[in-house]
C-alpha cells in the first residue's frame, strides 16, 4: 500500500457545495475535515481564555478520552493582536454539522462551558439554542483554500490502530530475540 501525499483546493464559492442542515458541507480533504474560527475576545477576557486552556489540559490528564466523541486529530487555539482576537482551529474526522452537534452534546453531558463564551457575539443561550451556537461558528469560520495531507484521508482511529499494530509487532519481535 503506497501512501501518497495529496492536496485539494477548496472552492471560494460555496454555492456549488452540497447543503447540509446548517449550511454548505465542505468537502473532506486529505487533512480530513476541519474549520478555523477567528473572533474578537471580549475585553478583559484573554486570561480567562488561557485559564480555560489550562483547565482543558488538566481535564484531559484526568480523562484522556474526554474529547473522543469529537474525533479530533488536532486542536489549536491562538490569542493574537495583543490578545484581542482568538483563533480556534480543529481538524477532525466528521463533517461540520456532526462535529458541532457532538461538541454541544459533549458540553451538555460534561456540564462544562465553552471557551467561545469569552468571544464577542457568542450567544448566551447556546446551551438551549444550538442553532445560535452553529450560526456563530458558521459566521466566524474562515475556510481554507488548500489543504494538504502527508497521509491523506486517514482517520484518527485508523492512525491509532496502525500504531497499536506497530506496537504489538515490535513487542512480538522483541520477544523472539
Amino acid at each position: 500500500m503506497e501512501i501518497k501525499p495529496q492536496a485539494v483546493v477548496i472552492p471560494k464559492d460555496t454555492d456549488q457545495l452540497e447543503q447540509g442542515k446548517n449550511g454548505p458541507v465542505f468537502p473532506r480533504t486529505p487533512a480530513c475535515y476541519g474549520f478555523t474560527i477567528i473572533a474578537r475576545v471580549k475585553p478583559g477576557r484573554a486570561e480567562v481564555v488561557r485559564e480555560y486552556g489550562y483547565a482543558l489540559a488538566k481535564a484531559l490528564e484526568q480523562d484522556p478520552y474526554l474529547l473522543a466523541p469529537l474525533k479530533l486529530h488536532y486542536l489549536r487555539w491562538v490569542l493574537f493582536d495583543d490578545d484581542t482576537r482568538f483563533m480556534y482551529q480543529g481538524i477532525f474526522d466528521t463533517d461540520f454539522d456532526k462535529y458541532t452537534e457532538d461538541a454541544i452534546a459533549l458540553f451538555a453531558k460534561a456540564g462544562v462551558s465553552t471557551v467561545f463564551e469569552n468571544l464577542e457575539g457568542f450567544p448566551e443561550d447556546w446551551r438551549t439554542n444550538p442553532e445560535a451556537f452553529i450560526r456563530f461558528v458558521r459566521e466566524h469560520h474562515c475556510p481554507s483554500f488548500i489543504e494538504y495531507g502527508e497521509y491523506p484521508y486517514v482517520t484518527a482511529d485508523e492512525i491509532k490502530k496502525a500504531l497499536r499494530v506497530k506496537g504489538a509487532l515490535s513487542e512480538m519481535l522483541d520477544q523472539l530475540q
